[in-house]
């Protein structure tokens, strides 16, 4: 199918962090990237990416660009942009299957959701079909885990990112729930447990937790692809996958090649945390072309200044609670009410 602009912005607004691709798709290639937290500003930090694309690729460039959304944010930003929203899962498997075609599983961590999606094979038909899992009932097992006891360790980013997992000794930190493991950890300090002993024993539960609970009795089988921030970033994170799957391929009977080094059987790929950008793009490109027409950042703009003040206004005044009087006169009367009964009293 041919497309009037060759670029497309494929967006991932995240429960913590928002990850933009601009590709240019007559080339197959990212021209532009970024990953940045939003610190709870969805908005604010998307449109600081939306400028920051057309400072680096050029308003003229964007004229006719297509844009496609992704993300628990994605939805609600796309509105403005005249983006059109694609599951995050579907995303995923897309760039996946774009361009890890043997991948059988995919693990990744996002700050509040950690997926797991299997791929198994039709033997008749030789067709792979996926079997996705997602965490529902908390962030436990999460980004967000880590990042809330890192705050309470005051490991420096840079620091968290190069702390190991292999050879450190480990120690009971619960997985299932981040309000348990941060007093285990709590615990653990007090008794004067060293950080990376800390850190390296949180990966093991989050770890733990996930092969346990999202595989939902399925196998992670070779090649393991890893994404999402966390993975891309802390090594230690990655040492612990590469250590721990590994097990539940001998306990389980799975066939693989030990000659393989098990970077390349559990593997952390290019751009891992731009995926879910990367597939929306790839979704996209099967689109018709008045679907996703990017109309500019003007709109999400106006609703940060203005908008959302607005819509506040009008669910207040539809749910009638928009305070104890509405005129001058309404408040001067229920003060003077108020008033009366205390003199009264």
């Amino acid at each position: 199918m041919q497309n009037k602009s060759p670029l497309f912005i494929g967006f991932d607004v995240g429960s913590t962090t928002v990850k933009a691709v601009v590709i240019d798709i007559a080339e197959d290639k990212i021209l532009w990237s970024d990953y940045q937290r939003h610190d709870t500003k969805q908005p604010e930090k998307s449109l600081e990416i939306l400028k920051a694309i057309e400072l680096s690729v050029g308003k003229e460039a964007l004229s006719n660009a297509r844009i496609f959304i992704t993300g628990s944010g994605g939805s609600n930003i796309g509105r403005f942009l005249g983006a059109k929203f694609v599951q995050e899962v579907n995303a995923v498997s897309l760039a996946v299957e774009k361009f890890y075609p043997k991948t059988l599983s995919v693990i990744e961590l996002g700050g509040q959701d950690a997926k797991i999606i299997i791929f198994k094979e039709d033997p008749e038909t030789g067709k792979k079909k996926k079997i996705p899992s997602m965490n529902d009932k908390c962030a436990g097992g999460t980004g967000a885990v880590i990042d809330k006891i890192n705050a309470k360790l005051k490991i420096p980013a840079e620091e968290l990112c190069e702390m190991g997992y292999i050879g450190l000794k480990l120690h009971p930190v619960a997985g299932k729930c981040g309000v348990f493991a941060e007093t285990d950890i709590n615990g653990l300090q007090k008794t004067g447990v060293a950080p990376d002993e800390l850190m390296a024993s949180l990966f093991e539960s989050i770890i733990q937790q996930n092969m346990s609970v999202l595989t939902r009795g399925h196998t992670l089988k070779p090649e393991v692809l890893l994404l999402g921030g966390p993975n891309t970033y802390i090594k230690g994170m990655r040492d612990c996958w590469r250590a721990n799957i590994p097990k539940m391929w001998e306990e389980r009977g799975v066939i693989y090649d030990k000659t393989i080094p098990i970077e390349e059987l559990i593997r952390v790929p290019d751009n891992a945390q731009y995926f879910a950008a990367i597939g929306a793009v790839e979704y996209g490109k099967d689109e018709e072309l008045d679907i996703g027409v990017y109309k500019g950042y003007e709109a999400l703009e106006y609703y940060i200044t203005k908008g959302r003040d607005e819509e506040k206004k009008k669910i207040l005044a539809l749910s009638g609670s928009g305070g104890l009087s509405k005129t001058d006169e309404e408040l001067f009367n229920f003060k003077e009410s108020i008033r009366d009964f205390l003199l009264e009293a």
